[in-house]
């Protein structure tokens, strides 16, 4: 049987920790939505991002340069196109569960100050995890030699926990072996009780690395 670790972590735009105290973790869309922006005007929060997008409401949005349509294309399932990809990547709020990803992710935004919050894994699998999912690699990088995904690569918590990684096989290939970690936690829409599961709250200057 395989088990989260005790600590995941998330990391936010010092200026989106206003809307977190408020409302607590929401994914791309749900916060979309709470702006009030349909079709043309919400198009470049979901499409594809080429840079860092700041919300009417003042929250900012990330880019996806890891992910550019055309790397998507060559990585897609038969039948996903990089629109439902960029649709199912936004509709979620992801956690990275260890240090070393966490660091990765911090380099790329090294020129703006950024927020971590730490999380009692548990208790956010606990409350949430009938909307929970696992993935096997950054979902949010199609570079260099990127693996095959689609829906599959969102395996549920519970069966990742209780048969590995069986869904997440393409048609025809072997599971990734059970030891292989998570490098993901995602949680589909929101999580507005966040803060009541933060253990440690840390605040990072531009430059400055998780663990300095």
């Amino acid at each position: 049987m395989n088990t989260l670790p005790d600590r995941v972590f998330h990391m936010a735009d010092t200026a989106n920790w206003p809307s977190i105290q408020r409302d607590g973790l929401l994914s791309t869309a749900a916060l979309v939505r709470r702006a009030g922006l349909v079709g043309k005007a919400a198009a470049p929060f979901l499409g594809y991002r080429d840079g860092q997008r700041t919300l009417p409401t003042g929250e900012s949005v990330r880019d996806q340069r890891p992910m550019p349509p055309i790397a998507l294309e060559r990585c897609l399932d038969p039948g996903m196109t990089p629109a439902a990809w960029y649709a199912l990547v936004n509709s979620m709020v992801f956690f990275w569960l260890d240090e070393e990803r966490l660091g990765r992710h911090r380099h790329a935004c090294a020129t703006r100050s950024q927020i971590v919050l730490v999380i009692d894994a548990h208790a956010l699998a606990e409350r949430h995890g009938t909307r929970a999912f696992v993935t096997p690699f950054n979902a949010g990088n199609a570079r260099r030699a990127a693996a095959t995904r689609g829906k599959r690569t969102f395996t549920p918590l519970k069966h990742w926990i209780d048969q590995g990684w069986t869904s997440e096989a393409a048609p025809g290939q072997k599971p990734r072996p059970p030891r292989h970690p998570p490098a993901e936690l995602a949680i589909r829409d929101a999580v507005a009780d966040i803060l009541s599961m933060v253990v440690e709250t840390r605040r990072l200057k531009p430059g400055q690395a998780f663990g300095a």
